[in-house]
């Protein structure tokens, strides 16, 4: 095979675009000098990808509707069935729809990925069939993931199951519904502003952010490598447990992952919360736009957690607040490099691309238009800053936040863990087809104000369902020590054990 060479009319725009002039003697001059390193591309054109081998058979599936899609959280139905025992045996989960399943379509929630079908498994599916796990198909998500929201994803909105025409959370928006209406047992989610934790929240179930890199994020659509996070999303704490036990450890294909601890999370299940120092933060309740009965269900939380033994303390870290912040620079500009100008990839890592991802992604420059208003906004700020401020702001940030992380992790030395609400408010209603764009991508933001922050520092944070407000579920979040999941599933088991949490 041979790939395409330019000819010198290509060579001297390419070159003007780089701010370089070139006669057309000199192009043509360079094209000669060229063309061993085309000859190398030749090569490596015609050698075999190196990627993982897929072992277990499947179906291409299909995009059910009517009945069969009550709350528009599913993609794609199909059914991969696992080994014969293990871990997982007998347990049915769905993925995010940007988790790779070789031969079954993949669209990240986005019009313009719609008909890319993946060559390869995504690490995390590989040791989910070999522990006996059947997956089901893929779970709508939101636009490119860039949405809190559950009514910015191509297929159109996802209902929460507890109140229809509600936001079910995003990005993880179909994972979270269809485990919260009993469809499947197990789902995988992705967190990178707090897409696993939102929308566990507002449907009512359990969903663990790993630390950073103890599960691997290969063959998932990245975001941005710094921030990017994929974890369970249960209806039990002792389900969540397990799948982590599953989905963690280092797969060498991963830059995210620098040597990951992990432990048989399943065993803290019974070890209680006696004795143990629980921290509330007091920035955690003071988001602008909380309300005071999520914030008083939260609390109502903390005092079982004390009544169970937890010595529980008020502590306020400012730095929370210069967390949120530093996401947006980070998050905003890193996901236009990476994402979008990387073509869904990025460059300048060691590990496994996807290459067929690479080619369905670059068709986003064609069809631009057709991007959701929240990926719209996201990509202007971003490009904005790239633009005028050279990248300074990403940088700076990012020397931030490991200010930042010290100041957590001074906090998590004298406590086990820190207590805060996970969305300052319950599930709002979808904008209505004649929303202003305000109204849409005000909604698309409104729940991220205590999550975003532990997507760039890192640390295990979970959501555990506390209660109810006018039918829909509130959450609290429980953040832990880097690779201490332990900890924080020893008390979610704990609370999850007072009794029923609809009634609390």
């Amino acid at each position: 095979m041979s790939v395409t060479r330019p000819n010198v009319d290509q060579l001297t725009d390419l070159a003007a675009g780089l701010g370089i002039t070139l006669s057309a003697a000199e192009a043509a001059e360079y094209l000669t000098l060229m063309e061993g390193n085309f000859a190398a591309y030749d090569l490596i054109d015609a050698l075999p990808d190196n990627i993982p081998v897929v072992t277990y058979p499947r179906t291409p599936g299909y995009r059910p509707t009517g009945s069969e899609n009550k709350y528009n959280a599913w993609y794609v139905k199909s059914e991969v069935k696992g080994a014969a025992s293990g871990k997982l045996a007998g347990r049915t989960v769905v993925l995010k729809d940007n988790v790779a399943l070789a031969g079954v379509p993949m669209m990240n929630g986005a019009s313009t990925l719609e008909g890319y079908i993946p060559a390869l498994d995504a690490t995390i599916v590989t040791r989910m069939l070999d522990e006996g796990a059947t997956i089901v198909g893929k779970a709508t998500c939101e636009f490119f993931c860039l949405s809190g929201g559950s009514h910015t994803s191509q297929p159109g909105p996802v209902h929460n199951p507890y109140k229809y025409g509600y936001s079910a959370g995003g990005s993880s928006s179909g994972s979270a519904a269809l485990v919260a209406a009993g469809e499947v047992d197990m789902a995988i989610g992705g967190d990178q502003g707090g897409s696993i934790r939102m929308p566990s929240s507002l449907c009512g179930l359990y969903g663990m952010k790993p630390t950073h890199g103890l599960v691997p994020y290969t063959g998932v659509m990245p975001i941005e490598a710094t921030i990017d996070h994929t974890g369970p999303m249960t209806n039990c704490v002792a389900d969540n447990a397990l799948l982590l036990e599953v989905l963690a450890g280092a797969d060498g294909l991963d830059p995210r992952q620098y040597a990951p601890v992990t432990a048989a999370y399943t065993e803290a299940l019974g070890k209680g919360v006696a004795g143990m120092k629980i921290a509330l933060l007091k920035e955690g309740f003071e988001v602008a736009n909380g309300d005071p009965a999520v914030y008083d269900k939260v609390r109502a939380a903390a005092e079982k957690l004390a009544a169970l033994g937890a010595e529980i303390t008020e502590i306020s870290i400012p730095e929370h607040f210069t967390a949120a912040a530093i996401w947006g620079p980070i998050a905003l500009e890193g996901l236009q490099w990476q994402m979008m100008h990387g073509n869904g990839m990025g460059m300048n890592w060691k590990g496994l691309y996807n290459v067929g991802l690479l080619d369905a992604h670059a068709g986003w420059r064609q069809r631009a238009d057709e991007l959701s208003p929240s990926l719209k906004i996201s990509m202007f700020i971003g490009e904005y800053f790239i633009q005028k401020y050279n990248g300074r702001f990403y940088g700076k940030s990012q020397n931030i936040a490991r200010l930042v992380k010290a100041a957590y992790d001074a906090a998590l030395a004298e406590y086990d863990l820190l207590l805060m609400p996970t969305c300052p408010i319950v599930a709002p209603e979808h904008p209505g087809p004649d929303a202003s764009l305000t109204e849409y991508i005000t909604k698309a933001f409104a729940v991220l104000g205590n999550t975003q922050q532990f997507d760039v520092t890192g640390h295990p944070a979970m959501t555990v369902p506390c209660g109810l407000i006018d039918g829909l579920p509130v959450g609290m979040m429980l953040v832990g020590k880097d690779y201490d999941e332990s900890t924080i599933y020893a008390a979610a088991a704990a609370f999850e054990g007072v009794g029923d949490w609809k009634t609390f």
